[in-house]
């Protein structure tokens, strides 16, 4: 019976062990993401246009509506950002009249990924780094998935779904 003690402690000990390797590698992985976000808010109308811009970047035009959203970025600077039924708001009045109402426009999208960051001196700046373009169904629907450069530090990140001009549509926030 005395003999076994030893093996049983040695045993418990490499089986903690391994779990605990598998827990601190589980982790690390997950502690690689920045965000991940399961929603977007569209731009709506005091957003529109220039003027109440956001971290620079201006709203679409006219009012959208999302019916879906969700993606991720990582401290490696990958993005996937997938948005269903990114159309302009069917119950606007001016997109009624100009007859766009429930369309997208727009052939492609692209995100912009906005950061807090510092410059060279070590003062507070924006950092807004942009993908290249993304196919966009004519119903809003699109999957960017990227590898961008983030600035270091990269504090309280948006995404933002834009037109190729930069513009916005959906943002992370709610």
């Amino acid at each position: 019976m005395k003999k076994l003690y030893p093996i049983a402690v040695v045993l418990v000990l490499i089986l903690s062990t391994v779990l605990y390797s598998g827990m601190a590698t589980s982790a690390a992985a997950k502690s690689s993401n920045i965000m991940e976000f399961g929603t977007m808010v569209s731009v709506t109308r005091p957003y529109t246009g220039a003027t109440n811009a956001i971290r620079g970047i201006s709203g679409g035009g006219l009012p959208w509506v999302i019916r879906f959203a969700q993606g991720e970025l990582n401290t490696s600077g990958k993005l996937e950002v997938m948005v269903k039924g990114l159309v302009l708001d069917p119950n606007d009045p001016a997109v009624i009249a100009a007859g766009l109402a429930g369309k997208n426009p727009f052939t492609n999208f692209k995100a912009i990924v906005s950061c807090l960051s510092k410059d060279a001196g070590g003062n507070p700046i924006t950092t807004n780094v942009s993908t290249d373009l993304f196919p966009a169904s004519a119903t809003g629907d699109s999957n960017i998935e990227t590898t961008i450069s983030l600035p270091s530090p990269c504090i309280a990140p948006i995404i933002f779904v834009t037109n190729p001009g930069g513009a916005w549509f959906a943002s992370t926030g709610f």
